[in-house]
């Protein structure tokens, strides 16, 4: 089978940039600021289009409800919904404090998934950084005090971040992509989101956006993150897989579940299926399950995400 090409849907947040999408990873948007691209993606707020091949201007979601289980694999069978996405951040700004439920809450209390997630740093201003938990333990009552008294940010663990650099944030993790990067993320198909503090900013009816503190008491893990070990792969939960390759590198795509691959840097050419094609930086080709055998050769670095 061959792997397709996917466009993505695109959201315009207040934090978001309008060059680095478009000029360093090929995005084409009319949204302004481009902050987000969601290169693969089923979720009903934006699902990606397939680019490319007969299922060309369709949406991924549609694609694969029609083409069900055997596209998306064995593994795929345990989940009620697509169990991922994939996503291209462009924070210009800082974005807002904030934290992500697990799945029992999330589903009792929001109808879908939770979110655990990952980030890659695709790019990275000097002196870029970003907050990840807690610097220490913390009681309930000091996180809620620190919230109404406007001083969170001293309470979180702020680390500077560099190219290349990975964070594997469980839900539950207060967190906050800061100002200057471009992040890769790779997480649950889900998007919600209690934001904690932010800034005192104003969205784009003038008013403070909105607040989610109560939730928020309840899902935060008040401890620190603890070190992650995930053996020879970058990242990994229930929800997916996340390896990371540079230059050529061989993969098999099996009965087991889909791959997708994600072009972080540089450009290259894709052999699957019998076809061959060029893929750059941005490119996010979805690979249904049992592709079988792909090869991936170039100056280029791949992610490549799957269900376990």
């Amino acid at each position: 089978m061959p792997a397709y090409l996917l466009s993505p849907a695109c959201k315009d947040y207040l934090w978001g940039g309008r060059r680095r999408l478009r000029e360093d990873f090929g995005v084409q948007s009319t949204a302004d600021p481009l902050a987000e691209a969601w290169v693969l993606s089923c979720h009903p707020d934006g699902s990606s289009v397939v680019a490319d091949g007969p299922w060309a201007g369709r949406t991924l979601r549609s694609c694969l409800e029609e083409a069900g289980t055997k596209a998306l694999g064995t593994h795929c069978g345990r989940f009620r919904d697509f169990p991922v996405l994939i996503k291209l951040i462009d924070a210009e700004r800082e974005l807002s404090i904030q934290v992500h439920p697990s799945d029992e809450y999330a589903r009792t209390h929001e109808g879908q998934y939770g979110k655990t997630e990952m980030w890659v740093a695709l790019k990275a201003e000097p002196h870029a950084c970003l907050y990840y938990g807690f610097e220490r333990e913390v009681s309930r009552e000091e996180y809620a005090a620190a919230i109404a008294g406007g001083t969170l940010t001293e309470l979180l663990h702020r680390v500077p971040v560099q190219q290349g650099d990975v964070f594997f944030i469980p839900a539950g993790t207060l967190h906050a992509i800061g100002a200057g990067l471009v992040m890769a993320e790779i997480q649950q198909n889900s998007n919600v989101t209690y934001r904690v503090y932010d800034y005192n900013r104003v969205g784009a009816d003038g008013k403070p956006r909105p607040l989610h503190v109560e939730k928020a008491l309840e899902v935060t893990d008040l401890h620190p993150v603890k070190p992650l070990d995930f053996g020879p792969h970058l990242g990994m939960c229930d929800s997916f897989v996340v390896d990371r390759y540079d230059g050529d590198f061989q993969g098999c795509c099996g009965e087991e579940s889909f791959h997708a691959l994600l072009v972080a840097r540089g450009q290259g050419t894709l052999d699957c299926g019998g076809e061959s094609r060029e893929v750059r930086q941005g490119n996010c080709l979805f690979l249904p399950a049992g592709s079988g055998e792909y090869r991936v050769r170039g100056n280029c670095q791949t992610l490549a995400t799957y269900i376990p």
